[in-house]
């Protein structure tokens, strides 16, 4: 059997997965078009993300913004809001910049030109590859980790794919696939998909994938030795404690300062961990009346552990970094997924004003 790295093939190849895919593909939403602002907010979403996550966020960000004009012409906060507990807000912020350089520099219209997708905010070579092939019929490669697992397993690759000359070896061999097939798009969604759903990280289902006996890595019982599993980060716990200030039945926000870290948020001021329950912040002066609960959160490594005190007012807010806000409005807010999982922990508390 030709090596997929030949361009017979590798032609072989997409005539086998390409019928499997058609056959059994999910069926998510941005499968459902080609236009091109709706692959690329499919594909920013999907970056470090569930599809199960992610969908409602789909649906919802493009009922809120439509059509690549509307994003362009909206305030920030309101896009962050709509992104607000899908987390890594910086693909929100670099989405919404390219829209409006999409619409100043290139008439509201999504660049045809690869260079002109590559120069915008956010988009690296993988979303690149997938808006030109899926969108626009061209035959330009994608590479994330489920792709890199497939082929590395296809063709026995070892060591790290990570490493930049096997990085180099899948890309070429990526590239050598799309070019071979009628239907770029679907061939690159076609690997996307054996990576998520057949050939996982764990127990591949090696029984029912298409390309079982074109794998090299099954051929020598090493489906799951290829690629070595990654090194994890140990998880680090944090300790945090905030404040909830209430007023006439609305809570106190602050929006977070530019952190490099969710910046622009809204959050319930913070207090200092430990047994000192007063701090000085911005001019605000807040003392503990005591804890109301312990919520656990996780970004990533970090494990979370924000304890929620009432507390008053030693000092009014100053500025606008402060807002008092209903809680059945802080859906309206850009805000992590830790203002709504504090507030359903302390429901009485929060439907009331705390």
């Amino acid at each position: 059997m030709p090596s997929p790295d030949s361009r017979s093939g590798a032609r072989s190849l997409t005539k086998t997965l390409l019928p499997w895919y058609r056959r059994s593909r999910r069926d998510l939403p941005w499968r459902r078009t080609k236009n091109p602002y709706r692959v690329w907010v499919s594909e920013v979403m999907l970056q470090q993300t569930t599809v199960r996550a992610v969908i409602p966020y789909y649906r919802r960000f493009l009922a809120r913004f439509p059509t690549l004009r509307t994003l362009a012409r909206a305030r920030i906060e309101p896009v962050l809001a709509a992104w607000s507990g899908l987390g890594y807000y910086r693909r929100a912020r670099h989405l919404h910049a390219a829209a409006r350089i999409i619409e100043t520099k290139h008439g509201g219209r999504f660049p045809r030109a690869l260079d002109d997708v590559r120069a915008l905010p956010g988009i690296g070579r993988y979303t690149a590859g997938a808006i030109m092939s899926i969108a626009f019929g061209e035959k330009e490669p994608v590479l994330d980790g489920n792709v890199a697992r497939v082929l590395s397993r296809l063709i026995l690759l070892e060591g790290d794919p990570g490493s930049a000359e096997n990085q180099k070896r899948l890309w070429d061999l990526a590239r050598t696939l799309v070019e071979a097939a009628a239907e770029p798009g679907d061939l690159n969604q076609a690997l996307m998909e054996l990576g998520a759903m057949v050939c996982s990280p764990i127990a591949p289902s090696c029984s029912v994938c298409p390309l079982s006996r074109r794998c090299a890595a099954r051929a020598a019982g090493r489906q799951e030795e290829i690629p070595p599993p990654r090194r994890m980060r140990a998880p680090v716990t944090v300790r945090a404690a905030v404040a909830l200030v209430s007023r006439r039945g609305r809570l106190l926000m602050r929006r977070r300062a530019g952190t490099g870290l969710m910046d622009g948020l809204w959050e319930f001021p913070p207090l200092p961990a430990g047994r000192a329950r007063a701090t000085r912040d911005d001019a605000l002066r807040l003392r503990s009346l005591g804890r109301l609960a312990t919520v656990r959160h996780t970004i990533t490594y970090r494990r979370i552990v924000v304890e929620v005190h009432r507390a008053r007012l030693i000092s009014e807010p100053r500025g606008n970094r402060y807002r008092w806000v209903a809680p059945s409005e802080t859906r309206r807010l850009p805000t992590s997924s830790l203002v709504p999982k504090i507030l359903m922990r302390l429901h009485p508390a929060g439907r009331s004003g705390a």
